[in-house]
């Protein structure tokens, strides 16, 4: 039904949370028992307070999760997104993931809802560095301000550019397929809502059910995202 609906519309649009990553072997952030967040304490080491009060815990924290990103590889689902972008089957890519695994495998119409961890800037001036510098341990801009990862911390708010072009892409939708998010995050959790109210089909496959499952036109529970790409693309 799906691969059906796949290739009658005309406006695909892919919004991808944490299980397209966990697949790949990151590790999540809230899932029971074994997310992140149930180890540390997000505001202590991964806020905005954080970097300007706790910097040497901050980038102890960060550069783990710069490291863990670069041991892994986006999986077959990620490939497959980007082969359908190159067929025109999919127009873009929403992600609240910060690995950068989408622009690896080859998607280019993506919106990273929180940022990467693919790039580092400057706090003070601003200017933008390769990941590859927390690597080598080297913490600093030639101006003396710290690092830091690219990514949207814990008190600041979405990059707009990314936001926007999201709110337009999930109101061009006319299918907006839901990959591993618990969609429990505001304000990303209304892009599959503003995209059902605009006339899109809505798809949404996750380990566990959402809030949104009552809103859908199909829904998966409980399978790999890859395996589920893999039969649509058959």
């Amino acid at each position: 039904m799906v691969r059906d609906w796949l290739t009658k519309s005309k406006y695909t649009v892919i919004f991808t949370g944490a299980g397209m990553s966990t697949e790949s072997g990151l590790p999540d952030f809230r899932s029971s028992g074994q997310g992140l967040w149930e180890q540390e304490d997000p505001s202590k080491i991964a806020s905005a307070d954080a970097l300007n009060n706790n910097v040497e815990a901050f980038i102890d924290f960060y550069r783990t999760r710069v490291l863990n990103v670069k041991d892994y590889k986006p999986h077959n689902g990620h490939h497959i997104l980007a082969d359908w972008e190159s067929q025109g089957l999919v127009q873009s890519i929403i992600t609240q993931n910060v690995d950068g695994f989408h622009q690896e495998a080859g998607s280019k119409r993506v919106a990273e809802l929180h940022g990467t961890l693919q790039k580092l800037h400057c706090q003070s001036c601003g200017k933008e560095y390769n990941s590859e510098e927390y690597v080598n341990q080297e913490y600093y801009c030639k101006c003396g301000g710290v690092l830091r990862p690219s990514i949207v911390l814990f008190g600041e708010t979405l990059p707009q550019d990314a936001f926007q072009f999201a709110l337009s892409e999930a109101e061009k939708a006319d299918l907006f397929i839901v990959l591993g998010s618990s969609l429990s995050v505001t304000p990303a959790n209304q892009f599959p809502f503003i995209a059902k109210d605009n006339g899109a089909r809505l798809v949404i496959v996750n380990r566990e059910p959402t809030e949104l499952d009552a809103f859908a036109d199909q829904v998966i529970h409980g399978r790999e995202i890859g395996n589920v790409l893999q039969e649509w693309d058959n």
